[in-house]
């Protein structure tokens, strides 16, 4: 069939085909896939792009996460609702002592608070655990003050991809949380979500929402100097 019985009989195709190839001429670098997703989304080049970086963002960080053994992180809360240990929930600007009943993929359900978002969470551990940890943390006086805020969309967050910090198992790390706490343990297991730091029996808890840094401890790796 010749071009322009094509265009004559299918002429609001040809239209919107003439519509990408201009739009593809004005934005160096647009691909054909793209135009089309411009003019259907009535969005500009720029809207659509980030739109379309967003989507891949959040595409690589639920693949990052499906290559993370979630099952020692979720042995550890089974652990401490099956024991019915006594717990301290850190949150931004306060602390709480109950026990956990269930976890559920958003929220964890406690015996007297009952239902608290996750993302509340800024750290848990068995309430001796914490009471010993507790008198020689550091803390940032300006986070402590003000704590940050935790962006809902998990790309926006300073850390999602739960792979980086496999590299750094068994390390004592430093890590700078929400709300000043400073953290200079062991990284015991990572999980899809979470991380466990300080050692068997004694471990701490702590979403990756609530990091803000995150550095190995060098002074603590450095090994010690030969005769």
């Amino acid at each position: 069939m010749k071009c322009r019985v094509w265009r004559k009989l299918h002429a609001e195709e040809a239209r919107r085909f003439d519509q990408v190839y201009e739009l593809m001429g004005q934005t160096p670098g647009l691909s054909l896939g793209d135009a089309f997703g411009v003019l259907q989304s009535g969005m500009t080049v720029a809207e659509f792009m980030a739109r379309k970086e967003r989507t891949q963002r959040k595409a690589a960080i639920k693949q990052a996460r499906g290559e993370v053994d979630n099952a020692v992180v979720a042995e550890f809360l089974a652990s401490l609702i099956g024991a019915k240990s006594e717990v301290s929930v850190v949150l931004a600007e306060r602390s709480l002592l109950d026990t956990l009943v269930t976890e559920e993929p958003i929220a964890f359900t406690l015996e007297r608070t009952g239902r608290l978002e996750k993302l509340q969470v800024v750290l848990m551990a068995r309430r001796a655990d914490w009471e010993r940890l507790l008198p020689g943390l550091e803390r940032d006086a300006k986070l402590t003050q003000k704590p940050a805020a935790v962006a809902r969309q998990p790309d926006k967050r300073p850390y999602s991809d739960p792979r980086a910090f496999l590299d750094h198992l068994g390390d004592t790390v430093k890590l700078v949380l929400r709300n000043g706490i400073t953290l200079k343990l062991p990284l015991m297991h990572v999980g899809r979500f979470d991380l466990l730091l300080g050692e068997t029996g004694h471990e701490i808890f702590v979403p990756l929402h609530a990091l803000l840094r995150f550095e190995p401890d060098t002074h603590a790796a450095a090994p010690a100097d030969e005769a």
